[in-house]
């Protein structure tokens, strides 16, 4: 995998991202506060893709969904199902390490109301498409959400209507690879209900059972 294509450290495409994070730097100068690189395994048959950093979370850690409420939730699962050595992420330096398994996020920067506008996912959609082609024939990406699964699809070049977002949901896509949804492990969901630790335990036997027929 070529990290230079999947990721830039020193990216600044997005002006209002970039003003943003300088904003945030200033105001935290102990924050990552810079774009967030995708953590894991360089061979997993597993990707996980999310949103976008989250202000107390990734972008203060540098790490997706660490420190973070939502990452609570994932980690746990990731934890329980085989795909990580200890089921909770906290820093840089608490020892996690994923196996068969990575996340990344559709943008890779911190933006305001955790809302990225339409052009910033585009502008961040070819470091994703270069993440998804290095993926392995077989593999599975978990899309948090209805931007991540957008994000997905615009990054293997198919149309958003080809496939419709749906929780614990399978799609076919290029190459043999499968995409299969989840409602985001966001702090409304879950405590709302609109996910339950049962319904993320059900993506994550679907995905065992898909990745089992490889």
């Amino acid at each position: 995998m070529n990290l230079t294509e999947i990721f830039d450290q020193d990216c600044r495409q997005c002006k209002r991202l970039d003003e943003f994070l300088q904003e945030v730097k200033q105001n935290h100068p102990d924050y990552h506060a810079r774009p967030v690189a995708p953590f894991g395994d360089p061979h997993a048959r597993l990707l996980v893709v999310g949103l976008a950093p989250g202000m107390h979370g990734a972008n203060a850690t540098g790490r997706p969904f660490t420190g973070d409420y939502a990452g609570l939730l994932l980690y746990e699962a990731l934890y329980e199902f085989g795909y990580s050595n200890q089921p909770t992420s906290t820093s840089l330096t608490d020892g996690l390490v994923l196996k068969n398994c990575r996340i990344t996020n559709a943008v890779k920067c911190l933006p305001p109301q955790n809302k990225p506008t339409g052009s910033e996912i585009a502008l961040c959609n070819s470091f994703l498409a270069a993440e998804l082609t290095a993926l392995p024939p077989g593999a599975v990406i978990l899309a948090l959400g209805t931007i991540a699964h957008q994000a997905v699809l615009k990054a293997f070049g198919l149309k958003l209507g080809s496939a419709k977002f749906g929780h614990n949901q399978l799609h076919d896509l290029p190459n043999g690879r499968r995409l299969i949804d989840s409602y985001h492990t966001s702090r409304y969901n879950v405590q709302t209900n609109r996910l339950t630790k049962d319904m993320f335990a059900d993506v994550f036997r679907t995905i065992g059972t898909v990745l089992d027929q490889v």
